[in-house]
Parts: C-alpha cells; structure tokens; sequence
C-alpha cells in the first residue's frame, strides 16, 4: 500500500463528499450538541490544516490540526474510507499530522471522540499511538458522550 498524503484541495468534489460522508457517519451517534466535527467551511479557517490521503488516486483517508494556543493543536477529521479499514490508512495520516506538528514546535496535540462502541477502535488506535486520557480542554465540557486524549510530543 503506497498511501500519498498532501494538503487538502478545498474544491475537489472527492473531498467534499467524503467530509458530508463524515458528518453523515456521526450523526446518528450523539445528539447534536454532542458532535463536535467540523464541516468543510470550518476547515478552511486560519489555524487548521487539513490533510487527504489517496491510493492509487482515491481519496481514503483525511486528518486535520487546529490550534487550541500556542503549543496546543487539536486533532480533527479523522477518517477513512470504509472499505479501506483496518488497512493502516489512519496509522499513516495519524502519524503524519504528529510529524507534521513536531516539525513546527507544538508541545501537545488532543482531541474529543465519541464514547459509544462505534468510536471504540478510533480510541484504540490513539491509545496505541500514545495518546493518554485528559480533562476537556479548549472549550469543551465534561460530556458522558465524549472522551478526551492528549499526546505530549514534548516527551
């Protein structure tokens, strides 16, 4: 598997369609209050960077950073592609984001992902990659229907 991971093209249609994908897999799992993606027009925003991934030209995977403050980044938009699950795709775009992140000095990186069992092997993945539970950061607030990791990159 040679997965290519470049920075997002706001106007493919691929993209587009793979973040209301996202939004679309997420909905049924929280009340809305509760959902914390963000959509494309988010993404665009200062301080975020999204990344796509692709095999053989087919868009399969996304990941994005947003700065909390400095030193702080979040990470968001975590997927990939169904069919392509279970396949390293989220290991590889995971990892690049955290190189990435090193490359320009950020201490720390969290994120919010579900509680529910649908979440569950995107908590194992993070867990593996040494990502830690933490108290809500940011803006967020305690919410049974969230849990909360961090990763300290300055160990």
């Amino acid at each position: 598997m040679t997965l290519s991971i470049t920075r997002a093209v706001f106007d493919d249609p691929a993209l587009v369609a793979f973040l209301q994908a996202h939004l679309d897999d997420l909905a049924p799992t929280a009340p809305p209050e509760s959902r914390h993606a963000l959509d494309l027009t988010a993404l665009q925003a200062p301080g975020v960077r999204l990344w796509t991934g692709h095999l053989d030209g087919v868009l399969v995977g996304t990941v994005a950073l947003a700065a909390l403050e400095p030193g702080h980044e979040e990470l968001k938009s975590m997927r990939t592609e169904p069919a392509v699950r279970g396949r390293g795709v989220a290991a590889a775009m995971l990892a690049h984001a955290v190189d990435d992140a090193r490359s320009r000095g950020v201490r720390r990186i969290s994120l919010e992902t579900g509680s529910m069992a649908f979440f569950e092997p995107a908590r194992s993945l993070y867990r593996r990659h040494g990502f830690l539970d933490c108290p809500p950061f940011g803006s967020y607030v305690e919410d049974p229907n969230s849990v909360f990791l961090s990763l300290d990159l300055a160990q």
